[in-house]
């Protein structure tokens, strides 16, 4: 099972990321639209779903209640 280690603050501020490199995909063309689809794509998921592989890596956690027994 996946422990969710991002919080809320961080989980908005993903949202509102990830629809910003939205727009900024559909108004760009080329390579670049889709590297900025894929980050957008990354961007709402972590978001929605409250949990990151990178921060898993290197152990990070914004969650609080991840943290409470």
């Amino acid at each position: 099972m996946i422990t969710k280690n991002v919080g809320g603050i961080d989980r908005v501020i993903r949202l509102v990321a990830g629809l910003a490199l939205a727009y900024a995909a559909y108004v760009t063309s080329g390579p670049a639209a889709y590297i900025l689809w894929a980050a957008a794509a990354m961007a709402v998921f972590t978001g929605l779903v409250g949990w990151c592989g990178i921060y898993r890596l290197f152990g990070l956690n914004t969650c609080e209640i991840a943290d409470k027994p």
